[in-house]
């Protein structure tokens, strides 16, 4: 994926105006890029500029062979937006041009919530339920990193496409894939179904487009400590029945009968997800941020003003669990 980048960067920045590509690379190669830009404009000599590109891998990549990458292009003076862009080794030809993402001074949504990645999934009800959750707590955009689903899943999203977006996800295609978190028990090349690249696209693809963006599974609800949604949570809807009838011939778990929540661990970084400002974003990961700078901001509000819901079977001793039904 390729985004203008207008902000200033913790890495690379030789020039403001840059374009970022969002990429997968091979953590061992030392590998040379060419960013190739299509400018338009009083000012260029050549509507073709050619330039060395600057990679990045991120640090979050769990061990495996190939890791999330920014491969940053600068753009030329005279060149207000490329209308193209397309990144090559330096040792290969030009193959083709991609349309590039511009940015954009309105945002046309408040919240938005980016899932992924969504791979063999079945639970119709699970994601019925958690659609319209999102919606109560005011999330106007839903976007899904799809990999693989069945028939009824699929129907589903087909019916909420007004109100989200479903991006084709087949790092399959071009990588074998790991389908956890850890090569050396779930073999691969990458980690969890390009997980860690999907989350970083989401977060560029809205930065312009959402006044915030939220990174969580499809089985997790970030939710507010109070009675207040994301903007004014409505004092009127409560989920006060579990056992909906109409809920019985729909395949999938259904959450509601699975309310237990074990208190916060602060001593671990790996037991919440955030709500963030994509603006000052740079590099994300599963659990927080890469950036320095904003990594201290989220880590009070986490448990502070949002506790993390997880939907799933339970691991943990009984012991450590409340049952909120």
């Amino acid at each position: 994926s390729t985004y203008i980048n207008q902000r200033n960067c913790p890495y690379f920045c030789l020039v403001i105006l840059q374009v970022r590509v969002i990429a997968v690379a091979l953590r061992s190669e030392a590998a040379a890029y060419r960013c190739h830009l299509c400018c338009e404009g009083d000012d260029i000599s050549t509507p073709l500029h050619i330039s060395e590109g600057h990679v990045n891998i991120h640090r979050d990549h769990f061990d495996f062979q190939y890791g999330t990458a920014d491969i940053m292009c600068p753009v030329p003076s005279g060149c207000k937006t490329p209308s193209d862009v397309t990144v090559t080794s330096a040792a290969e030809g030009t193959e083709g041009f991609y349309n590039m993402t511009r940015t954009s001074d309105s945002f046309p949504h408040n919240f938005t919530v980016c899932i992924s990645t969504m791979f063999d999934f079945t639970n119709v009800l699970q994601l019925v339920q958690s659609m319209e959750m999102l919606q109560l707590l005011g999330v106007s955009r839903v976007v899904i990193y799809k990999t693989s689903c069945d028939a009824d899943t699929q129907r589903l999203l087909d019916y909420y496409t007004d109100k989200g977006e479903v991006i084709p996800w087949s790092m399959s295609d071009y990588l074998n894939v790991s389908r956890g978190w850890r090569p050396e028990k779930d073999p691969g090349d990458l980690h969890y179904h390009g997980q860690l690249p999907a989350l970083n696209d989401c977060v560029y693809r809205y930065m312009y487009q959402s006044r915030y963006v939220a990174l969580h599974d499809v089985d997790e609800l970030i939710l507010p400590q109070s009675v207040d949604r994301y903007c004014s949570l409505s004092e009127t809807h409560h989920l006060q029945d579990k056992e909906n009838p109409t809920w019985k011939g729909i395949s999938g778990v259904n959450i509601l009968d699975h309310l237990y929540h074990e208190p916060p661990d602060k001593s671990t970084h790996t037991n919440f997800k955030i709500i963030v400002n994509p603006r000052i974003v740079f590099e994300t990961t599963v659990h927080g941020l890469l950036n320095p700078r904003a990594r201290g901001i989220l880590s009070e509000m986490i448990y502070t003003i949002t506790a993390l819901w997880h939907f799933t079977v339970m691991h943990h001793s009984a012991l450590l669990m409340v049952n909120n039904n």
